[in-house]
């Protein structure tokens, strides 16, 4: 078996074997490292409020470091801009939020836009008696990535999910955030704007610090671990094959040798008598 295992031939196979077994550990570890998500940001940072246009730029995605920080932002609310988010919980009820675009000043893009959330209501008719938020103002909240887009029949002046691939069609607007902000406070005319009934202030704290772990990740990851060992089993096995054809193919010639040698003479009955 040795004797078969050191042929060239296989000795190019096994450095081949070992080069794509590599690989496949590099994949490997690959996977692991991605089965951990990015653990959020400690409270301690993303508590601390920030200027927007410091830690977040328009039209680009909003990465785990980013998201859940408190933020402030100068501009202004566009008008006839109020859209309701439809199934959103204050608590146990269902509801909806009260949404409204903010055009950011200094973002260091014309006519940035970030939807703020203003509040929650419990029905659409409700929100027909909160007042619109319309002109210059300075607002503090919490930043969030934008949600997926949800097809549903639609509303008017409702959408399924805080989505900015569907907003930014819904405001024909040319450029927009990848998220949103949740408002906390926010001052217009130099005097605090607070929540009046029916609109209540939609609180939402801190994301926990545990960092999730992606099973599927995982699975991929021993996947490649057994496409290594594969990979040394079947150039063994290939090897084993040869080993086994080379001694079949001596046994055919000892068989074949014994069968052409010439007999041995037997001695005659004068010579037996002799």
């Amino acid at each position: 078996m040795l004797k078969t295992a050191l042929k060239p031939r296989w000795i190019l196979s096994l450095i081949l074997a070992l080069a794509i077994a590599a690989l496949f550990v590099l994949l490997s570890q690959w996977q692991f490292s991605r089965s951990q998500d990015s653990a959020p940001p400690p409270p301690s940072t993303t508590e601390q409020v920030q200027p927007l246009t410091k830690v977040f730029q328009p039209g680009i995605p909003m990465t785990a470091g980013v998201a859940d920080q408190m933020v402030r932002m100068e501009g202004r609310f566009l008008p006839d801009t109020r859209v309701l988010v439809q199934t959103r919980l204050q608590g146990d009820r269902d509801g909806l939020w009260v949404v409204s675009a903010f055009e950011v000043a200094d973002s260091g893009l014309p006519s940035a836009v970030l939807p703020v959330v203003h509040g929650w209501v419990p029905e659409a008719q409700a929100a027909s008696e909160v007042p619109e938020r319309e002109g210059v103002a300075v607002v503090q909240g919490r930043l969030l990535p934008t949600e997926a887009p949800a097809v549903q029949v639609p509303v008017p002046g409702q959408v399924p999910t805080l989505s900015v691939a569907q907003l930014i069609n819904v405001w024909d607007v040319p450029l927009m955030y990848s998220g949103f902000v949740v408002s906390f406070e926010t001052v217009m005319d130099g005097s605090t704007v607070q929540p009046e009934a029916p609109l209540e202030a939609v609180t939402i704290g801190p994301q926990p610090q545990e960092t999730p772990l992606n099973w599927l990740n995982i699975f991929y990851a021993v996947e490649w671990f057994v496409f290594a060992g594969f990979a040394f089993f079947l150039w063994w096995r290939l090897v084993a094959d040869d080993h086994r054809r080379t001694l079949e193919e001596e046994e055919d010639q000892d068989i074949a040798s014994d069968q052409h040698s010439p007999q041995q003479l037997q001695p005659t009955t004068d010579e037996v008598r002799t």
